[in-house]
């Protein structure tokens, strides 16, 4: 009997379980208070898993024989540059934890409870985004061999963190490369073109572009030790 998808390991039974927490958390704080705050999280939370389900399914094609055809190479390409553009979305996740201190906080709602509700979401998101990453590495290093360690890590983390950027500040989704893409180009090459005037987007970029790649690879490395 095939099994689901999202149940098939036990890493992913144990997502599936924290995913549901975090869920559970938001429907319990919106029955409290009569009001729809942070059900946007759930939409973010959905967004982070998308690209680790596309990883999830590359790897399991990609390792299989007969995936060397002209065609199936395309594929690659094609699914490997929509992963690219949704992987943003699991990092993006941590930078909710803003809304701690903003407005969307509740007399009603203790701030501990606040607290694990965003966590929850980040810690989620994070670890979608560190699982995806790296079972994209470990296929690009059965396509590429070249692409090894810091260079396919640092430069994956660091278009993470310009998507991270351009969805918090300029406001940008996903789906404006398709939707929008002239004003998406136009912001991201000003960017390039006037460094200084923009030196709070690329100071956030390289901090968190470091920050994630450092947690990967202390991630990476702690499970083996914890092993």
């Amino acid at each position: 009997m095939k099994k689901i998808f999202f149940l098939r390991t036990e890493m992913d039974r144990l997502l599936t379980s924290s995913m549901l927490f975090s869920c559970m958390l938001v429907v319990v704080r919106i029955a409290h208070t009569g009001r729809l705050t942070f059900i946007f999280m759930i939409w973010n939370l959905f967004l982070a898993y998308v690209p680790y389900a596309l990883s999830t399914w590359l790897v399991s094609r990609y390792t299989q024989p007969g995936t060397r055809s002209r065609g199936a190479q395309l594929l690659l390409v094609l699914l490997s540059l929509t992963w690219l553009l949704f992987i943003p979305n699991a990092f993006y996740i941590l930078t909710d934890l803003y809304h701690l201190t903003d407005g969307y906080r509740h007399n009603q709602v203790p701030q501990w409870f606040d607290l694990v509700l965003i966590l929850s979401f980040a810690w989620n998101g994070l670890l979608l985004g560190v699982l995806s990453v790296r079972q994209m590495e470990r296929l690009f290093l059965r396509q590429a061999s070249f692409l090894k360690g810091w260079l396919f890590i640092y430069p994956i983390m660091a278009l993470n963190a310009l998507g991270v950027y351009l969805g918090r500040y300029p406001r940008y989704n996903s789906w404006d490369i398709i939707s929008d893409p002239l004003e998406l180009i136009k912001d991201i090459l000003m960017m390039i073109v006037h460094p200084f005037r923009n030196q709070y987007a690329w100071g956030m970029i390289l901090c968190f572009s470091i920050l994630l790649t450092l947690i990967y690879r202390m991630l990476r490395g702690g499970s083996k030790a914890l092993a």
